[in-house]
Formats: structure tokens, sequence, C-alpha cells
């Protein structure tokens, strides 16, 4: 079993979390699951700023899912952003509300409560003028930059539903949403700074509404100043839509199951899902979970270092920190720029106690030596959380000792974009942690291990993971297609939220989470979850990434694929080949090998860090003229040295 971290005394003192201990953990938990219904009646009722109170709790099920979306609170009325803004205004209106790193170190804004409400109020004023209404849709393809978020916020403002697209994406993705949505208003900019580059956002709107004529106007924020073409009648300046507005702008009383956002996923097939996520529901969720898993206190400063185009953002970088009335960071560059100590020097500058970042990051980074870590001082921090992917063992204990000096407790999150927020994570000031699990469900989250052929599994068991009961934050629907959300994650097991991935559970309750099913490798009848053998490739010293994936063998149905990303000044070749198999063997069992390894210069990875699985699937099953988009990757010049130098039996 793994090494158990008990909560550093740093982390527990002076919490004010309301589960203090592990014996308060399992009365909530119990709580929440005798009553559901009463117990997130009375989370949203301390929590949120209700115009009309609920007195209604969950309407729907499950079983019934096939008929309509389930409901949170249906009776309520509110606007997410009197919760986020409004009601802090009186306490909290000169606490800075956004802490902003643009892409250069030491470009830095700060908006406090009060400002942001201004800037809210303002944009919403404008884009009330310029006719968006409650339940348009706004699509929002922007950099890191705050009026981001003020875009998002101005939108909920008006009851008006945004969908962020991230700003990296390809001009052919933001018209497929753009076309889904129906959405008749676009916020852009000019251009994105990211890691010392521009990136030409207005110039990819511009391609993406070639020839097509829903959209009203577009709204560009100027960044850069660089000249753009502005479409008469069409196009029109950020700055002109705000200038004059007044900065009190009367929210739009909405029902509670009135959709905030939609964020599309993508998939390698078939066209992007729209998740739809409501107001009262998302809110209460984001919120509570914010608050509990990261034992958030007044003086903290929160580094989500995602991006609001994923959900992460959102919920962690948006609503849940201003609900709670946090100071938030908003991070426009990414951790390499301008070297790998770019993190450790943010810290050292901003001071946040809570840092939140992504496995595949920090990998990375501790690729490259602790030197970088070490000579900035972040003796500011408290916990730190992660988020995307399961982290592996060795990266959890470097981002354990080496960034956290062994005095920060680590939350490991699992959550989905469908999840709307965290469901199985460490709570930061009560839960014991063991590196790679991501430990013990929140109140209100019930998972489940399934067999394949729908058996419940007991007690230490390796399954599908579902979940059981329903919560106010999870998604309600697919935009315009609900049969696809039911066809998508309650058919295979009726009556069962379906996550897609793969988890086990230890003797003592803990859950490791194994990846997407398509990630788990079924090997001459034994099933293995592709994040272990990386987990097992990446404990090699001479190793810095690896990424791993089935493909078709004529002997063991499906093989095990490696793609390797060496360590500077170390040589591929079969000494270090026998040497990583020896590592899956010692970590995973005698049944553990790689069939073939690719050592390549660096993988496809999106913006954000996520390592674009599909491409390198296609790549292994000898498919590579199907690659999809390439466009969303950070260098998709990478592609193609994969794809030369891919391997075959």
């Amino acid at each position: 079993m793994a090494d158990i971290h008990p909560v550093p005394e740093r982390v527990r003192a002076g919490s004010p979390s309301p589960i203090p201990d592990m014996d308060r953990y399992r009365e909530i938990y119990a709580a929440a699951q005798n009553d559901p219904e009463g117990f997130w009646l009375e989370v949203t009722r301390q929590r949120i700023a209700w115009d009309k109170p609920p007195t209604m709790g969950l309407t729907g099920s499950y079983h019934e899912i096939a008929q309509g979306p389930i409901t949170w609170f249906a009776d309520g009325e509110l606007n997410a952003t009197v919760s986020c803004l409004d009601r802090h205004l009186a306490t909290r209106g000169d606490k800075v509300a956004i802490l902003w790193e643009g892409d250069e170190p030491g470009d830095n804004r700060r908006l406090t409560y009060r400002e942001l409400h201004a800037e809210v109020c303002r944009l919403a004023a404008g884009l009330d003028a310029l006719g968006v209404q409650k339940g348009d849709r706004v699509i929002i393809y922007m950099g890191m930059v705050p009026e981001a978020a003020v875009a998002m916020l101005a939108c909920a403002r008006l009851g008006a539903i945004h969908s962020v697209v991230f700003g990296g994406f390809s001009a052919e993705s933001v018209r497929d949403r753009v076309r889904d949505s129906l959405a008749e208003w676009v916020i852009t900019q000019d251009e994105g700074l990211r890691g010392g580059r521009k990136i030409p956002l207005k110039a990819v709107v511009d391609q993406a509404l070639d020839g097509e004529h829903g959209v009203k106007k577009v709204i560009v924020h100027q960044r850069t100043h660089v000249d753009v073409p502005m479409k008469e009648g069409r196009d029109v300046f950020y700055q002109d839509v705000v200038a004059g507005r007044d900065a009190a702008h009367p929210p739009t009383i909405v029902p509670a199951e009135h959709p905030l956002y939609i964020l599309y996923t993508s998939g390698s097939t078939g066209k992007p899902k729209g998740v739809v996520h409501t107001t009262g529901g998302y809110i209460t969720y984001v919120a509570y979970s914010h608050q509990v898993v990261f034992d958030l206190r007044e003086d903290d400063v929160f580094a989500c270092v995602a991006d609001v185009g994923w959900v992460t953002g959102h919920s962690y970088i948006v609503y849940g920190p201003l609900a709670n009335g946090a100071t938030t960071v908003m991070f426009e560059s990414v951790p390499t720029y301008p070297d790998p100590g770019r993190y450790w020097d943010m810290v050292q500058r901003l001071r946040p106690t809570i840092f939140y970042g992504a496995p595949t990051a920090l990998r990375a980074l501790a690729a490259q030596g602790d030197t970088y870590v070490k000579k900035y001082d972040r003796s500011s921090l408290r916990v730190l959380g992660t988020v995307g992917e399961p982290i592996n063992p060795d990266a959890w204990r470097w981002y354990y000792d080496v960034v956290g000096e062994g005095r920060c407790n680590i939350v490991d999150t699992w959550w989905q974009t469908e999840t709307g927020g965290i469901c199985i994570s460490p709570l930061a000031p009560v839960t014991a942690t063991k590196p790679g699990s991501a430990t013990l469900p929140l109140p209100g989250i019930v998972p489940v291990l399934m067999s394949p052929d729908g058996h419940i599994q007991r007690g230490p068991a390796e399954g599908l993971l579902c979940l059981a009961v329903p919560w106010p934050g999870q998604a309600r629907t697919v935009w315009g297609d609900h049969e696809r959300f039911v066809s998508t994650y309650f058919q295979h097991f009726k009556g069962y939220y379906f996550t897609g991935d793969g988890s086990r559970r230890d003797k003592d309750g803990y859950y490791w989470i194994t990846g997407r099913v398509d990630d788990v490798i079924n090997v001459a009848g034994h099933r293995m979850g592709t994040a272990e053998f990386e987990s097992a490739l990446v404990s090699v010293d001479e190793v810095a990434e690896a990424a791993c994936v089935g493909f078709p063998h004529p002997i063991k149905g499906q093989g095990v694929y490696a793609y390797v990303v060496l360590q500077p000044g170390v040589e591929p070749g079969e000494p270090i080949e026998k040497l990583m198999n020896g590592a899956c063997r010692t970590l995973i069992g005698a049944h553990a090998k790689v069939d073939l390894f690719q050592f390549v210069p660096g993988l496809p990875k999106t913006r954000s860090g996520k390592v674009m699985r599909r491409i390198l699937r296609k790549v292994a099953e000898g498919d590579p003229s199907n690659l999809g988009d390439v466009t969303t990757l950070a260098d998709p010049g990478v592609v193609d040295v994969i794809v030369k130098g891919a391997k075959s039996l």
C-alpha cells in the first residue's frame, strides 16, 4: 500500500472549515447521503444570495432522466453575479477580487470587488444596449485577461448564456460552436499573448464567421492594440461598448434552472457536445466544493493556473472563488516562459496561499530539475492542488517534497466538465493523503464501481466509475440534444451516471483513478490503465515524460505503445527500454510490458498542457492520415515528427 501522508500542522492550524476532522466528515457525509435534498437546501441557503430562496430540492432521478433533465431548487430565483459581486461590496469592496499576472513576469493588474462589480455592470449595460437579452447565447473567445471574466459575469448579469471557447481553438472549432448554440454575439480580442507569442484571436473569429449570417455583433477587446479589420455594422470595440455606461446595472433575476453557460467538450469523433450547467445548482456546488476542498480562509490568495476556456477556469477561477469572496489569480502565460521557474517566480511575487495546477505541467517542470523551484520563496503556500488527470506518485512526491517543502497538503482532485465541480478529493485540513490517490468523495457524492456487465463491486475492487446520486452542480443536458446526453452518460448502467473513467478502491475506501475507459488497455485479459504505465515509466530517472496508448496486437489483442521524452543527454536505445520495462514489472506486475517504444522530442499537448491522446492512438494504430484537428496544439510540428518516427511490430 502507498505511503500515507498526514495533514501537516500548518495546514490544520486556524482552519475555519465546516469539516474540521474526519469524524465530522463522516457525520456530514452520512447526513448528505441520508437526506440529500435537505443537505443541499441547507448548503445553498447558507452560501448563496437568492432573490427567492428555494423550498424544493431535487426533482427527477437518473431512472427517469430520459423523460427530461433533473432539477435542483426549481422554485428558487437568483442571479449568480449577486453572489459573486454585489453581496461582497459592503464588507469586501476594497478586497482584491482578481489578481492578474500577464504574459510577461510582473505585468500585473488588481481589480477589487468594487472595481470588478463596476466593470461587469458597465459591460452588461453596453451589451444590453446592443440588444443582448436573457437566454441569448454569447461566444467568448479570449485569452486569459480580466476582461474574459468580466464578459462571463456580464452575460450572467443579463441572464444571457455564455459559451467560452479556449483562446487557441481553430476557426473551425469556433464556427462549430457558433452554429450549434445559435449564438448571435461574440466577444473576442485583437490578439492574445501566451509564452511570448501573439495569437490572432480576431483573425480566427473573422475566419470562423466567414459566410455565417447569424452573428449580430462581434465585440473586440484591445489587448495588444494591433490594427485588426473591423467589419462595418458587425464589429465594435469593447472599450466603445463600455464607454459612459453606468457602474450599477441591475441583475436579471432568473429561475434556478436557467442555463448559466454551455461548455463544449470534444471527442475524437462526432461534433462537440454542448454541456449545459444551470445557475442555482452550479453556483451552490462550486462555492461549497471550493471552500471545503481547499480549506479557504479570508486572507487566502487562490492561484488556479488553468484557463477559463476549460471548466476548471469556470469553476475555480471565476465562479467558485468569487462566490466565496476570495482573491483569485488569473494567469495569462505558460509555466515555461520565460523559463521553467515561471510558476515559482509568480508565487514569490504574488504570495498565493493555494496553488492549483495540472500534473502534465508538473511532470514537465520536474524534468527540469529542482533549481528552478528552489531559487524562489514559496513560503506563502499552504495547499497544493492537481486537476485534469491522475497524478503519478513520483510527480506527487516531487510536488509535495520540492515545491511544498513537505509542509503543504496536496489535494488531488477528480472531477469533469460534466460534474461542474470537484467530486472526489482530499479535504485539505482533514484528509490524510496517499501519493496518486484522489482519496474520498465529497459529501453528496456517492461513487460506485461497476463491472462491465453492470454488477456493483463491493469493498476493495476495481471497476468502471459511476455516481449513484444526483448533486446540484452536475450538467443537466447537452444543448439541443438531450437524447445524446442520456445515451452518453446514462445508457451504460441504468440509474447511474457513468463517468467514462475507471477506478480502483483500496482497503481504506480511497479511490485511485486509472483514467478514461478508452485509456484502459486489455493485454491478454489483463486490464491495465495507461496512467499506471506512465507512472512506472517516469519513475525512471532518465525519463522526463511518457504517454501510453493501446494498439492492435496480433497475439495479445492489445499491446502497449509508449511515447517517451528522455532527459537531456540520455541516448535512446535498448538499454533504456529494458530499464523502463523493468520499472513496469516492478511497479505494476510481471504481466506489464511495453511492446513498442517511440522516443519523441515532445508530446502533442493543447495550450492548457493536456496531452492529445487521440493523436497518439491514431499513430499507434497505424492510421496517421486521420488525426483530426491539430491546430489547438501548443506545437503542431511535434505531430509530424511523431508520425515520421512511428513504430510497428
